[in-house]
């Protein structure tokens, strides 16, 4: 429970973090940015890591000098992409091996259907999971695992990257520093997570509701 209320006040003062690891670490920072990002995306055990408030903080710092935009679209893209080709590539390779006839929980059944689902929506579903938290973690995981073509999956991958990471570094470096928005900082990035996360809630009750429908 600390942990989770020690990165819970992490990501709401993600500007105070961030200044601080600036502060410590100077041009080592782009590493670690690379490293969170990298992990998000990349890692199904670490969706919980901030990306969007992120993103948009580090624009921030880049608006006042203490980090390059350029620099910081770059690695960032370049993390989001290797995460999720790394993410992929482990559910394909554990795929054929988890989904087998005889297993309780994962039926070969359900392989057929998230491939079937791929195959159809895969595209859209990869650019779209980029901007839902703890989606964007678990769809490229999810596309390896229905053995969605690697090609078909790589060209979305990097168009979902470039269209997530551009528009919140440049957010906060246009608006990160004007005075409302830096003033309430913390309600701001609290405001991103909560639309980030509207999608889901609104997935998760229509399928309630048909459920009871149903």
């Amino acid at each position: 429970m600390q942990t989770l209320l020690s990165l819970f006040d992490f990501i709401i003062h993600i500007d105070t973090s961030l200044g601080a690891l600036i502060a410590a670490y100077g041009p080592l920072t782009y590493g670690i940015l690379f490293v969170i990002l990298f992990c998000e995306t990349g890692l199904v055990i670490t969706p919980f890591l901030p990306g969007d408030s992120l993103l948009f903080a580090a624009g921030t710092f880049a608006a006042l000098g203490s980090l390059r935009l350029d620099v910081l679209i770059v690695l960032c893209s370049a993390a989001a992409i290797l995460g999720d080709a790394v993410n992929y590539a482990v559910g394909r390779f554990i795929g054929p091996r988890a989904f087998t006839a005889r297993s309780r929980f994962f039926k070969h059944e359900y392989l057929v259907r998230t491939h079937a689902f791929f195959e159809k929506y895969g595209g859209k579903a990869i650019v779209l999971a980029r901007f839902v938290p703890i989606v964007r973690t678990f769809a490229p995981f999810v596309a390896g695992i229905g053995g969605m073509r690697y090609r078909h999956f790589a060209i979305f991958n990097v168009i979902g990257a470039i269209l997530w990471v551009i528009p919140f570094t440049a957010g906060g470096f246009l608006f990160g520093n004007v005075p409302v928005v830096r003033n309430n900082f913390e309600l701001v990035i609290l405001a991103i997570i909560i639309l980030s996360l509207l999608p889901m809630a609104i997935e998760w009750w229509r399928h309630r509701k048909a459920s009871r429908r149903g």
